[in-house]
């Protein structure tokens, strides 16, 4: 199947897929007009539909959840941190590109919520002041670009982007984020151009993958061939997972996934706690406490390859690192931060059973903080 012609985006043609009752047709559209759907048929395909409570499920398929206003739409800064339309630079070394707000799926856990499907109002406007931006500020040493989707821009713009920052001295590495391999890797396997230009910018400038697999069963014979398809072409394949609650909080499936992932050649990169997003979190967010069990648990099945990974949250303040816990406490560290003076800070905060996120005001200054490094 032509991989362009795989997008599902509405009830009616999900239903020749997933039959639904007339009161699911109708959360279904009271839920998309604010968050919109979009899936792939391949990605449906992966969904037990002997299981209601299926993982690969949870993560397409609207659900009731979604109309919680527990959180907020911009939990991690990013308006604090954009210089220009489009672009955001938090951290020294790393420009951020918001290329498009649109995805092949989207994700029901999205921390994009606000934009993705929706608004074009975040989404770079102007490339060259762009790369204005970036060739002034040398400190710069690898840019992101992502969305939305990088990889569901046309093929002829990804080009365009590797073409002109592959030309940037002071770029060590460029990264595309993107869900495609997980689902729809056909756009990757059937695009012989896209393979080719991926294959001739990567002599000249390394490029990564950033992609996101959450649960084993996204692991499959396609997708493992789309992976090899971005190896064979001289790209790192890193992965990004999101811990998310009814996907991959049980340690056997999460130390599964990390084992499957370097079986095919993929780096685990970071897991991500859940981010507080209005819609996300009153479904998928983990509180910290069960969050460290279910890492440490998992760990205990893996090798040193496979626990690579990073337990972190991006916070407003930072990437912060979730240590573990102690006495009642749990560890943090600054693994990321604007400010250069927070970075390797070690510090630890008692938090409650169903906690989940830190304050957004929140400051290593704060009176229930124990400042370790």
């Amino acid at each position: 199947m032509d991989w362009k012609q795989q997008l599902i985006t509405t009830g009616e043609e999900l239903k020749a897929y997933m039959p639904m009752t007339d009161e699911e047709q109708m959360m279904f559209e009271d839920i998309t007009i604010k968050h919109p759907f979009c899936t792939t048929k391949y990605y449906l395909s992966l969904i037990n539909q002997d299981d209601a409570n299926d993982p690969i499920r949870k993560m397409q398929i609207p659900s009731f959840g979604e109309k919680s206003e527990e959180g907020a739409f911009d939990t991690s800064g990013e308006s604090e941190n954009t210089k220009m339309q489009g672009l955001q630079h938090k951290y020294r070394t790393t420009a951020l590109l918001l290329a498009t707000n649109s995805c092949a799926m989207y994700c029901r856990h999205c921390f994009r919520k606000r934009l993705v499907g929706l608004s074009n109002q975040e989404v770079l406007s102007n490339l060259e002041n762009a790369l204005s931006y970036i060739k002034a500020h040398k400190e710069i040493n690898n840019v992101l670009i992502t969305g939305g989707d990088a990889f569901f821009l046309p093929t002829e713009i990804l080009e365009v982007f590797m073409e002109k920052f592959s030309q940037v001295d002071h770029l060590n590495y460029i990264r595309f984020g993107t869900r495609l391999p997980v689902v729809l890797p056909d756009r990757i396997i059937q695009d012989e151009r896209l393979v080719k230009a991926l294959k001739t910018y990567s002599k000249k400038k390394q490029i990564y993958v950033v992609t996101q697999f959450n649960h084993p069963r996204e692991l499959t014979t396609k997708a493992a061939a789309g992976i090899q398809t971005l190896k064979d072409a001289g790209i790192i394949v890193n992965n990004q997972t999101v811990l998310l609650k009814g996907v991959n909080d049980e340690p056997e499936v999460l130390a599964q996934l990390m084992k499957d992932l370097v079986k095919h050649g993929v780096n685990p990169y970071y897991l991500f706690q859940c981010r507080p997003v209005k819609g996300v979190k009153h479904s998928f967010q983990l509180p910290f406490v069960k969050g460290v069990k279910v890492v440490e648990e998992a760990k205990k099945y893996l090798s040193g390859h496979a626990k690579r990974f990073k337990f972190v949250m991006s916070h407003k303040t930072g990437k912060i690192e979730i240590l573990g816990e102690f006495d009642k406490r749990i560890l943090f560290k600054y693994h990321q931060a604007p400010k250069q003076s927070d970075m390797g800070t070690i510090f630890s905060v008692k938090v409650t059973e169903k906690q989940g996120w830190l304050d957004d005001d929140f400051t290593l200054d704060n009176e229930d903080l124990k400042k370790i490094g």
